[in-house]
């Protein structure tokens, strides 16, 4: 313990302090990214709320991944902002430990839930006459639930190991927020085993999922191509190509963060990547499913029909 002394006392986030213009162009950008993250998640899980339109398994699913991203940027993004207007850049011990936990259990959660939003696109398309039957109500909670069970237990067993390595003091965080690949760098012992075990979950949480939803849309390629109309092929690929969006954007900045070795990319590229997955990538989710989706625009202008949606 007298070797995690300053560990116990909490944390200086460096960020970008080197560059302190940058740092005040990224806060004034981070700040409406976020407030438009509030708005349009929020937006999102109302409307499907209230709209009985959009009481079906695919919304149902997409509320699951509003309410994940909306509480994942609110994890970051204020701690984020205040650790950039405060001169000492310091953060709490307990809350960095809070950070570490809530980020990896809801970065999980997502992983999980885009594989479920993949096998209910591809029951919708591959399976159109049985989809009712498929995607009952029972399994989709089943489902759901299954995606925030398993990013609570990875959370648990990762951080967990984490934060029980000694630091020796070094309190230094050269990164954005409290993330498990940087407290691991920190420390002062062997890690081979954190890695290993990170690694594990990497290809469980990363790997896996990517591997099941490029099966699901080969399937569902196969489908739509078979389809005659043209008509028919568009609407197919419409209520897949927004899911599709959201995958490779978030898919390929985390497995960027996580996959690659650390010692391949700059500390500044980290900092950005954490920073696209965790405050830009959730606020492009509402903007892709909005802009894309003639049912979510259709609620929208029955909600507020005065600003002419």
């Amino acid at each position: 313990m007298e070797q995690n002394s300053s560990f116990q006392e909490g944390f200086i986030l460096l960020g970008f302090s080197d560059r302190p213009q940058l740092e005040i162009i990224l806060f004034v950008v981070i700040l409406i990214f976020y407030i438009l993250n509030l708005v349009g998640n929020m937006t999102i899980i109302l409307v499907s709320s209230i709209d009985p339109k959009l009481h079906t398994p695919m919304y149902f699913f997409l509320t699951n991944l509003s309410f994940v991203d909306l509480c994942l940027t609110t994890t970051v993004a204020p701690q984020l902002l205040f650790t950039m207007r405060s001169k000492d850049k310091a953060m709490s011990y307990i809350g960095c430990v809070a950070q570490l936990y809530v980020a990896m259990g809801l970065g999980s959660t997502e992983c999980i839930l885009l594989v479920v939003m993949a096998y209910d696109r591809y029951a919708a398309v591959c399976r159109p006459l049985h989809y009712a039957v498929i995607m009952h109500p029972r399994l989709c909670l089943s489902l759901a639930a299954t995606a925030w069970l398993s990013g609570l237990v990875t959370s648990l067993i990762q951080c967990t190991l984490t934060i029980q390595l000694p630091l020796c003091g070094h309190n230094q965080l050269d990164h954005i927020f409290c993330e498990v690949p940087v407290l691991i760098k920190l420390a002062c012992v062997d890690t081979t085993f954190n890695e290993d075990e990170l690694f594990v979950a990497c290809v469980v949480f990363l790997v896996v999922p990517v591997s099941l939803i490029l099966l699901s849309y080969g399937y569902i390629t196969q489908a739509i191509l078979r389809i005659k109309s043209a008509s028919g092929r568009r609407k197919a690929f419409g209520t897949c190509s927004s899911h599709l969006v959201v995958v490779i954007i978030f898919y390929g900045t985390i497995t960027f963060m996580y996959l690659q070795p650390a010692k391949s990319r700059s500390k500044d590229q980290g900092k950005f990547i954490s920073l696209f997955y965790t405050v830009v990538t959730p606020l492009l989710n509402p903007l892709i499913y909005t802009l894309r989706n003639k049912d979510v625009k259709g609620a929208l202008r029955k909600l507020i029909p005065e600003k002419g949606y």
